[in-house]
């Protein structure tokens, strides 16, 4: 078994020794959100190819019985072209009985019946189901399922998974899967070959399939894991010897081959003609990726987005929240049952935006007055958990999380992020990257970790490492953003321009840099391009609750983390020699207040708990215009949060994650001090 195999959960690793149903399919064809209609647990559903890469398991009755069923990451083929591919085509060699369902879509059913070639060429018996038979019917691409059942000879269901419609009669053909009939005749030299191969891999019954045989003459490398070695020098002689008796490469005769098979399957196939047609969602789905007129969408987009996320939800929401619920009423309340409690003597003012204690008067104070001052300040102080990190994780981030991943799950089920990485092609060309590293830039919007292992749909090396590097540098996450859409709308276009500029500079400039120092070629550029889709109000919430309870679980903690080590570095009196000592870099070099040293040192726990320090000392007034737009800045290209650290390490290798840091902590600050001193020069202060 590969090492990448172990490494991704394949389902041999997983818990459990009961009936397995393998989901497997094309990227974009609804198999995410099939699996959670089959299980009723989310995963997140997207119109572009690498959002599942890692494997997905939950128990289902299915027909009566409980079944482990796995969601394997989206593959256009058996030969991969990339990691995930490699890990649904492992998954699928090594789950020998397990029972399989092929998810296509309907309107796609070319690319559908391609990879349904394969599977059956593999002796693996499956079920297809044939998705968004809605969109299809819409589109006049409808195809009759009994008509295509004859010719394929396995069991075909069209479905709606969005509609959750005919999902019953799936799960009753799901647990009697058939080999399929089909097949491809290859030219003469590739047949011999063929028989050859299965003769030497006989030992194995699961390896000595046409499948496999046809993946070692293709050339696929990724495939040696899973062969004998004995083998390998006689099945390189016998690859050798077929290629000998051909004019072109086997790996396109293999592929032309199972074109023209798809073709004729479907002239046997009953199925209605896909005609064009000049609607709107054509025109808008053709607009939004043209080369000039595309723009005018993209600003477009982003203008909504920062009325929405900007001036909604991190101006109307955020301050109604903070104010009306947390400073006149929960901490009050909090603090006034602490009281209670600890029988402690104080008044309150308001610091920074937060309700905090004021001692006065207390001097000689006794062991019990100062355990109940001790609680006091940890749960409602100026560094209290109450105060300062439910607030800023509550009161001012979540409402702008909410309202981003509304606007983003809008984006996603539209089909718009994938004909912005069409449009946005050959500028990322610049930058020795193509249009497909877009998306995981993309979705770096919502949260850079996940965004960092969805680099693995990227082909080369070379494009990791660089779309890795912008990730932790230039794309703030969706939180940090809100935050920072929110401190930018006091200080008006010109200032805001200046952020949105070096911000979007710097990933050119450092992205086009980088394509010259890394070793490497981009890949090439082939994706799936969904049509325009009308998004369902009941799929945004989904999807706004699934990634709202991730927020809860994972950065909630880490807000509280982060005030607690506030907490004890002032409690320690370390805190003002910790601000004492950044306040060369800080104070002389960015020209902010030493407190900013704060929001740093905590932004390293989570960029957007940073951001929110910074948020609160400008609604304290403790910030100019000019020291926010700075001050945001630096945050924004500020070294990555520990989670997305942590997965630097894993994805890129310790050595290529410590450089990308230490890179990143010298530049943020280094521009910081460049646009302070342009700023003075300009005369602005």
């Amino acid at each position: 078994m590969s090492q990448l195999a172990s490494s991704c959960h394949r389902p041999a690793d997983l818990p459990g020794a009961e009936p397995r149903l393998l989901l497997i399919g094309n990227p974009n064809v609804g198999k995410s959100l099939l699996f959670g209609c089959l299980t009723n647990r989310y995963v997140t559903v997207s119109n572009y190819p690498g959002t599942t890469v890692e494997i997905t398991s939950a128990r289902a009755t299915i027909a009566g019985q409980t079944r482990l069923v796995i969601d394997t990451p989206g593959t256009n083929g058996l030969i991969p072209q990339s990691d995930d591919e490699r890990v649904a085509r492992d998954i699928l060699l090594s789950s020998p009985g397990a029972d399989v369902m092929q998810v296509g879509d309907m309107s796609n059913i070319r690319r559908t019946l391609l990879l349904s070639l394969q599977i059956a060429e593999h002796g693996v018996p499956f079920t297809l189901c044939l998705n968004m038979s809605d969109e299809a019917r819409e589109r006049d691409a409808e195809v009759d399922p009994a008509a295509l059942a004859a010719v394929v000879g396995v069991p075909v269901v069209a479905t709606s998974a969005l509609r959750r419609w005919n999902l019953e009669h799936l799960k009753r053909d799901a647990v009697r899967p058939e080999r399929a009939r089909i097949s491809v005749v290859y030219p003469a030299a590739i047949e011999t070959a063929v028989l050859s191969i299965v003769a030497e891999l006989a030992v194995d019954p699961h390896l000595a399939t046409r499948g496999v045989a046809l993946s070692v003459l293709a050339g696929d490398e990724t495939l040696k894991p899973f062969l004998p070695a004995a083998s390998l020098d006689r099945l390189d002689a016998i690859r050798g010897e077929a290629q000998s008796q051909l004019s072109q490469p086997m790996s396109w005769l293999i592929v032309t081959a199972r074109l023209s098979a798809v073709d004729r399957i479907l002239g046997n196939a009953s199925m209605k003609q896909s005609l064009p047609r000049n609607n709107v969602r054509e025109w808008l789905g053709a607009m939004t990726m043209h080369p000039v007129w595309g723009w005018p969408f993209l600003l477009a987009v982003l203008y909504i987005a920062w009325l929405f996320v900007g001036k909604f939800g991190a101006g109307i929401v955020v301050d109604f929240v903070q104010t009306k619920i947390f400073q006149e009423h929960l901490n009050v309340w909090t603090i006034q049952l602490i009281d209670l409690v600890a029988r402690f003597p104080h008044h309150h003012v308001i610091a920074n935006g937060i309700l905090a204690p004021a001692y006065s008067g207390a001097v000689h104070l006794t062991i019990g007055q100062k355990v109940a001052q001790f609680i006091h300040d940890l749960l409602v102080g100026p560094y209290g958990v109450v105060t300062m990190a439910m607030t800023y994780a509550i009161a001012i981030v979540l409402p702008v999380v909410i309202t981003f991943f509304t606007f983003f799950g809008i984006l996603e089920d539209s089909g718009y992020l994938p004909r912005l990485a069409v449009m946005l092609n050959r500028l990322f060309r610049r930058m020795g990257l193509n249009g497909k590293a877009v998306l995981p830039m993309v979705l770096g919007l919502g949260c850079d970790t996940m965004a960092t292992l969805t680099t693995r749909i990227l082909e080369t090396k070379k494009e990791m490492i660089i779309v890795t590097l912008l990730l932790a540098l230039g794309v703030p996450c969706s939180a940090q953003l809100g935050v920072i859409m929110a401190m930018l709308g006091p200080l008006g276009i010109g200032l805001a321009s200046v952020w949105v500029g070096v911000t979007l500079g710097t990933i050119f400039l450092v992205g086009w840099l980088a394509s010259k120092l890394v070793r490497g070629k981009a890949g090439d550029f082939i994706l799936e391009i969904p049509p325009v889709r009308t998004p369902k109000l009941s799929n945004i919430l989904i999807k706004v609750l699934a990634r709202t309870e991730w927020y809860l679980k994972e950065a909630v903690p880490l807000f509280v983390v982060g005030t607690l080590l506030l907490y004890v570095l002032d409690y320690a009196n370390l805190l003002t020699k910790l601000q004492r000592l950044l306040a060369p870099i800080v104070v002389g070099g960015l020209g902010l207040p030493a407190q900013a040293s704060n929001a740093f040192l905590i932004g390293f726990l989570r960029r957007d708990y940073g951001a929110a320090g910074l948020y609160a000392m400008q609604k304290a007034g403790a910030l100019t215009p000019v020291q926010t737009v700075v001050a945001l800045t630096v945050i924004t290209l500020f070294i990555p949060c520990i989670a997305n650290f942590l997965v630097m390490l894993k994805e890129r290798g310790t050595k290529t994650g410590l450089a990308i840091s230490g890179f990143i902590l010298v530049y943020s600050f280094g521009i910081g001090w460049v646009m302070n001193l342009s700023f003075h020069l300009a005369g602005m202060s």
